[in-house]
């Protein structure tokens, strides 16, 4: 007899309820409901998994508890929210998904992995693979962005480099995917609200990510508090019990979000607390994380007869499989035994400021105002973002204290140590005080350049920070229409140095700064990588993973919309349109520049015609026309004319990256399997279709400035 079922078998009732109970131990605070002391509980079995425990000597104290003091010796499942790094941060994951590095997504989550291993910790509450296209929502900042195969590429991604190879390593972690299924389409963008979409959007888009993270081996999969189409997910047995372990096969443990379960009594699904531990426990849900539904609800649901010890046991099954998966029954301790070297940690410094580098997004730059001048002697610094070392954690910012994140002023300081830096904060983030305001300006004057950090806190973006006007907060914009004032018809450039979770919603800024940089919040290394770009140590990569609007009204906006039966036509008014704003966003999907000049030609396709087993590649040439070595990336579309059902007008397939001295001509090659072509039929089942499709490269989602090739699919 196996380990597990011996264990199962000597159990008490109370004790299988533990190892389906995770409760926090109170080192943060991540919803709404902050437990007591559970130290007798561990002792009694009566709690087998924590979360919000971090430091050697703290998850040993626990540790200790449970494998000496309770009667079975079970280890404890510990947790934390390990989401863009743990006490060295990377970009959040909106700004590391502007990277569209693969490479370098799976890198973070391995020294995210490592750093919290080497801290005890056995898993994570990541990756979050949300497909987000309403930045009102304040989770976007957590998200992949507004596209399903960024989010799939992501998943893989995350999923390897929090894994490892092997779960019993000592410095793998459990990574768990989040939050299945549809959170990112939260009614108005407000969080927590319904969630009421189509099955074909469902699938199509929302299911895509963690359909790949079940096929990279991911451990743990969380539903979302939310409701889908009136079925609250932790109780959605369609979704996952039949889809998520019957469909993708996905066998791991499922873990409810926090305080989810007994959040369906005010659902309106269940009566009282028995009532919904069953329901969620028939839907597969085998974690219950501080509700205390389990303990206290599932031995009144045995006598009511709406549960059954066999599917307690199941559940009992599924999380000592994963303990044992990640090597706690042999060694509980193997975390955090030996300690990161300061070489360790310097190497995870240095990666954060490359990939902090590659998160950054430069939207404009007019008359090549940047980098900036090699002769500027005097810089202004300004704003309430420019010494701002806490916020430039962003959200969830894990371990980490609020000091020690290179800050923009602290960055160009160090990269420039022979000009004279000016600074003041001018107002603050949220304040109304216009006091300081002249102080800034007076900055200004004699400045050779002007950096103006504006954006919004931290806090304002993540779990629980929807925002329904998406301008700069407070009294920023006077502080920037001041400045503006200032220099006007001078030669003294202002450059935008723009933090947030989201697009922020700021066309008059974009128009009146002569260059914006969308940092969005980049961790550890802010500073650094920030003054990295702008004194051109390194040429801007980075590139929207969101539409970003241009208007509020717009939202929620994003590239692969269906076309319409009346598409907009400027000679008609009876089209597709607003009356006052253009239709586009004021940047695309993959819009970002560089410190090159890139031009697309010469697109190939392999084959005229593919059926459905075949493999298209695809080659386009690109020519870096600047004065400056710079990468570019590629992407690529498609586009099926005419189908049984509407396709989007632009479809997803794929992406690269070339990097180019001037002057340089490169190619780039791009594959995609006939297979990736098969959408959706009426009936919800994958078909391949024949027909015309076209296959678009470029730089960004704008269809003008895509080359445009055409296949044949073929029965």
């Amino acid at each position: 007899m196996s380990r597990v079922e011996d264990l199962i078998n000597r159990m008490t009732l109370t004790e299988k309820l533990g190892q389906l109970t995770m409760t926090a131990c109170g080192m943060a605070v991540t919803g709404p409901t902050i437990a007591g002391d559970s130290t007798e509980a561990i002792k009694s079995g009566a709690i087998g998994n924590l979360l919000n425990l971090v430091g050697v000597e703290n998850v040993r104290e626990m540790q200790d508890l449970a494998i000496k003091e309770s009667r079975l010796g079970i280890p404890l499942l510990i947790g934390y929210d390990v989401i863009h790094g743990h006490r060295i941060l990377f970009p959040i994951p909106l700004g590391e998904a502007s990277s569209f590095d693969p490479e370098a997504w799976t890198l973070s989550a391995r020294e995210s992995a490592k750093e919290a291993a080497a801290d005890g910790l056995a898993m994570t509450f990541a990756p979050m693979l949300d497909v987000a296209r309403d930045p009102r929502w304040g989770r976007i900042a957590e998200s992949p962005g507004e596209d399903p195969l960024v989010g799939a590429r992501m998943a893989e991604a995350k999923v390897r480099g929090f894994q490892g190879t092997d779960l019993a390593q000592a410095d793998a972690l459990a990574a768990c995917a989040k939050h299945y299924l549809a959170y990112g389409c939260v009614t108005a963008g407000r969080d927590y609200a319904p969630v009421d979409i189509s099955d074909r959007t469902l699938h199509e888009v929302h299911m895509v990510p963690f359909a790949a993270a079940v096929s990279a081996g991911v451990a743990a999969i969380m539903p979302s508090f939310t409701d889908l189409n009136g079925v609250p997910m932790t109780a959605n047995q369609d979704l996952l019990r039949d889809w998520l372990r019957g469909r993708l096969g996905f066998d791991g443990v499922v873990i409810s979000d926090y305080n989810a379960i007994a959040e369906l009594i005010r659902h309106g699904v269940a009566a009282d607390l028995a009532e919904a531990a069953a329901l969620a426990l028939k839907a597969g849900v085998d974690i219950d994380m501080m509700a205390d539904a389990y303990r206290h609800g599932l031995p009144v649901a045995l006598e009511r007869g709406t549960v059954s010890i066999a599917d307690i046991d199941q559940s009992v099954r599924r999380v000592l499989i994963l303990k044992e998966r990640l090597g706690l029954f042999e060694d509980p301790y193997l975390r955090g035994k030996s300690q990161e070297s300061a070489g360790a940690r310097a190497q995870r410094r240095g990666l954060a400021r490359q990939i902090a580098a590659r998160s950054l997004v430069m939207l404009k730059n007019a008359g090549d105002v940047l980098p900036l001048s090699r002769s500027a002697q005097r810089l202004a610094v300004i704003g309430p973002l420019a010494n701002a070392s806490a916020e430039m954690r962003g959200v969830w910012w894990g371990a980490a204290g609020p000091e020690g994140h290179v800050t923009v002023l602290e960055g160009l300081r160090a990269a420039l140590p022979d000009a004279k830096i000016l600074h003041s904060e001018g107002v603050g983030i949220e304040s109304a005080d216009f006091s300081g305001i002249a102080g800034g300006v007076d900055h200004c004057a004699a400045a050779d350049a002007i950096v103006l950090c504006l954006g919004e806190a931290a806090v304002m973006s993540g779990e629980a920070s929807s925002r329904a006007h998406l301008g700069l907060p407070g009294i920023q914009q006077r502080l920037a229409e001041a400045i503006f004032e200032r220099v006007q018809g001078s030669a003294i450039p202002v450059i935008v140095i723009l933090f947030s979770g989201r697009p922020l919603i700021v066309p008059w800024l974009v128009e009146r700064a002569d260059a914006v940089v969308a940092a969005w919040f980049p961790g550890s290394e802010a500073g650094n990588a920030i003054a990295d770009v702008l004194t051109g140590r390194l040429s801007p990569s980075g590139r929207t993973p969101v539409s970003w609007p241009r208007a509020a009204g717009q939202v929620p906006i994003f590239f692969s919309e269906r076309p319409s039966g009346r598409p907009f036509d400027a000679q008609d008014r009876f089209t597709s349109k607003y009356l006052d704003v253009a239709n586009e966003p004021l940047f695309p999907f993959g819009f970002g520049l560089t410190y090159g000049r890139f031009e697309f030609s010469n697109l190939k396709v392999s084959s005229p015609a593919i059926g459905i087993n075949d493999v298209l590649t695809i080659q386009v040439d690109v020519t870096n026309g600047g004065a400056r070595e710079a990468q570019e990336t590629v992407f690529l579309f498609s586009h099926d004319k005419v189908a049984s059902v509407s396709r989007p007008k632009l479809e997803l397939r794929g992406f690269g990256k070339i990097s180019l001295l001037p002057g340089e001509t490169g190619t780039v090659t791009l594959s995609l399997s006939a297979a990736e072509l098969c959408f959706l039929d009426m009936q919800l089942k994958p078909v391949f279709e024949p027909g015309e499709v076209e296959i678009l490269v470029g730089p960004c989602a704008d269809r003008t400035q895509l080359l445009v090739a055409s296949v044949k699919l073929v029965s």
